[in-house]
């Protein structure tokens, strides 16, 4: 398997060197996407005023935790966890019950869009 393989020293110094200047980069590229779009678009549309490359750090910040939160390892969504144990079940079910199920999925949305 692939995790029982040995990784030199090589491989973890290039790995120590490269994650910072990813991260690094990956707050200037979106950092600097913000600011730009900022400042093309809102100051005529909305007349917003410029913003500054660290307002624009800012605003992605605040929007990450307006919108998006900061999952822990306890808090991921769940959805992707039932849809994978729905689609396990679906598959372990012998043919004539999958057609069964399918005919009233659809007529149960079929009902709703109907209403």
């Amino acid at each position: 398997m692939c995790f029982e393989k040995k990784r030199g020293v090589g491989f973890w110094i290039k790995r120590i060197i490269f994650i910072p200047i990813a991260i690094a980069a990956g707050f200037f590229v979106f950092g600097s996407l913000v600011m730009f779009l900022w400042n093309a678009i809102l100051p005529e549309v909305l007349g917003a005023g410029i913003i500054t490359f660290w307002q624009a750090l800012g605003i992605l910040l605040l929007s990450k935790i307006l919108f998006g939160g900061f999952p822990g390892k306890n808090n991921r969504r769940p959805f992707h966890r039932h849809s994978h144990d729905i689609r396990e079940k679906f598959h372990n079910l012998s043919p004539e019950e999958r057609e069964k199920m399918k005919k009233e999925w659809f007529d149960r949305f079929e009902n709703k869009a109907n209403s």
